[in-house]
């Protein structure tokens, strides 16, 4: 059987090399394959069940998969599917890239959290995409931001799903298994004659078959110059694995290089610069109030963040048409405006605390008990040896009172202007500062875009998106609403080599820890350098409440992080009593470690206060 199951493998091989094509390295995709859970606990943080199922599903006009709606649908598993649907959209098969099934039956039960339908789905020129037998427009499917924002750890049988957290998500991984699904479809008749009958109809003609093919045939040539893309810049590119995404290298990529190829032309190969500086994904309770986000402090207004994140995950702009047509897009700012209200609530202060998504509390019910005794201990030492960077818990009148607090502006709202530490001093991993700092891009003379420095050429071309959605609108949106949908901040973007420090609360849910994910515990980031792992497996989502992290045995499709890869790096941010660059505290010992991890798990946000529902 071994033997027969081989020779089918080495016949797609050469079909495929015959074809032209190769998506991909591998002809399959291991995933890890999860046990079952008894019980799904989703953390109160100040959210209804309503607005939380609302934001799960939020459609940013996000096309990620370069496919409509209707044809993720109707794709087939990469070969060696273990769910009994052979669907690539089973819930069952994307929960084990990390995506979180949807449990709350809010009329798109199929789609996982994070995933997103809704608009027409568009060609680069900006028409609709046609079924080719019914002539319908095709519908869009695409990431939205609780696919990398929500997390979820389990313990004891027991899933606990925390809104804002970072996801633990294998996004680079699940790029493979779709361009495998595509890969298979090409090449396999059998199973392309299933794919047109689930998109077409049964009966439907030779025509529209025949139309479908050479659309699904442009498809896979994306696929493929993306990947022809990806084995250039292997040298500088790192595997980002679970629970991390090179967020804005893949942003610029998506706009400098695929966005703006012509349609029938190449994909510019200057303007990729693959995976070299993984990031893990943040925790965004908070960040609404925060003057400058992204662990560098890059980017001010909320509604640039966000909508760059839109076309990072593929929201459709056409940079090929004429004046006219220019920056058109499929980004949905309404909706972006509204998630980032949710995530904000009504400004916060000394008397409410944060008024909207709030930092989760350590649940009791399903996780040990809190020790009150060893927690006051870690109260001194949190003030000793945090409280300096981090500032007060937020629960502390000091915190409040904090001179990082701006001064009001005009819509009566202060904002958190977070110490920046220069890397040189905090000793982390410099690749996400440095990569952005030094990255350059070309960009077409009638765009009206001049600076070639990457985030500033981002922060116009996200810029120019909005400032083309609002006046579409009709009618035009206002300069007032404007200014009160873009957050009453201005669409400054810089490239400082610094990273930001935030609040605690909370934090006992993120882990990995530091910007990359390169420590798995908050026990490891209180040790020194030597005492950490230099290598570890991420994609295990039992919860280890004694560390404070995901546990890190090896499990079948998981991920090894090396920390003496570029990128990677797991130095800086360390307690001890030697003098080198990144030591910022003494040492702890393992006792005091433990009572500060204690305290730690106290930290969240005060939601006993915030009793006002939006």
């Amino acid at each position: 059987m071994m033997k027969k199951v081989g020779l089918v493998v080495v016949a797609i091989l050469v079909t495929a090399v015959v074809a032209g094509i190769w998506v991909c390295e591998n002809l399959t995709v291991e995933v890890p394959n999860y046990p079952s859970t008894h019980a799904t606990v989703w953390l109160e943080q100040n959210w209804t069940p309503e607005q939380r199922s609302w934001f799960n599903h939020a459609d940013q006009g996000t096309q990620t998969f370069f496919i409509p709606y209707e044809w993720f649908m109707a794709l087939e598993q990469p070969l060696g599917s273990t769910t009994p649907s052979g669907m690539l959209s089973d819930p069952a098969y994307l929960d084990r890239y990390g995506f979180i099934p949807d449990d709350s039956h809010s009329g798109k039960p199929e789609l996982p959290v994070g995933f997103a339908h809704g608009g027409t789905m568009r060609n680069p020129d900006g028409t609709p995409w046609l079924n080719s037998q019914t002539n319908a427009a095709m519908t869009q499917v695409g990431l939205t931001c609780a696919a990398c924002h929500t997390g979820r750890f389990t313990y004891k049988s027991t899933a606990v799903m925390t809104s804002g957290a970072p996801a633990l998500l294998n996004l680079e991984k699940f790029q493979v298994g779709v361009g495998l699904a595509l890969l298979y479809t090409k090449i396999l008749p059998f199973r392309f004659s299933r794919f047109a009958d689930r998109v077409l109809g049964p009966g439907a003609s030779e025509q529209a078959k025949g139309e479908l093919r050479k659309k699904f045939d442009e498809v896979v040539s994306k696929y493929n110059a993306i990947n022809t893309l990806n084995k250039n810049v292997k040298r500088q590119s790192i595997n980002e694995g679970f629970a991390r995404l090179d967020a804005l290298n893949r942003i610029g990529d998506i706009v400098f290089a695929v966005d703006f190829s012509n349609p029938d032309g190449p994909i510019p190969g200057d303007n990729y610069a693959g995976t070299s500086a993984p990031v893990h994904f943040p925790r965004i309770w908070n960040s609404s109030w925060f003057l400058w986000v992204q662990y560098n402090g890059s980017i001010e207004q909320p509604m640039t963040r966000n909508a760059g994140e839109a076309l990072g995950v593929g929201a459709w702009v056409n940079f090929t048409g004429s004046k006219d047509q220019q920056f058109a897009s499929s980004v949905e700012a309404k909706n972006i405006f509204e998630i980032e209200q949710l995530l904000a609530g009504k400004p916060p202060d000394a008397h409410t605390g944060f008024r909207g998504l709030n930092s989760p509390k350590w649940p009791e019910s399903i996780l040990p008990p809190i020790d009150g005794a060893l927690a006051a201990k870690g109260a001194a030492l949190y003030k000793e040896n945090c409280q300096p960077c981090h500032m007060a818990p937020v629960t502390d009148p000091e915190f409040w009172g904090s001179n990082e607090w701006t001064a009001p502006n005009s819509a009566g709202e202060r904002y958190l202007n977070l110490e920046q530490i220069p890397v040189k001093h905090i000793g982390t991993d410099p690749s996400q500062a440095e990569d952005m700092m030094n990255r350059r891009v070309a960009v077409p003379a009638d765009l009206g875009i001049a600076n070639q420095e990457f985030g500033l050429a981002l922060g116009q071309v996200v810029d120019k998106t909005l400032e083309r959605w609002y006046d579409s609108q009709q009618p035009p949106v206002s300069p007032a609403v404007r200014e009160q949908m873009n957050g009453y901040r201005p669409a400054e973007v810089r490239a400082l080599d610094s990273y930001k420090v935030r609040p605690l609360d909370g934090v006992w849910a993120t882990p990995p820890y530091l910007h990359n994910g390169s420590v798995p515990t908050v026990y490891a980031l209180l040790s020194p350098v030597e005492e950490r792992p230099k290598k570890f497996h991420l994609g295990n989502r039992e919860y280890d409440p004694v560390n404070l992290g995901y546990r890190t045995e090896e499990i079948a499709g998981d991920f090894e992080l090396d920390t003496t890869i570029r990128g990677n790096s797991n130095s800086g941010h360390e307690f001890n009593n030697v003098k080198r660059e990144g030591v910022i505290g003494r040492l702890l010992t393992p006792d005091e470690r433990h009572a500060l991890i204690e305290y730690l798990k106290t930290l969240a946000g005060s939601i006993e206060a915030q009793t006002e529902r939006k």
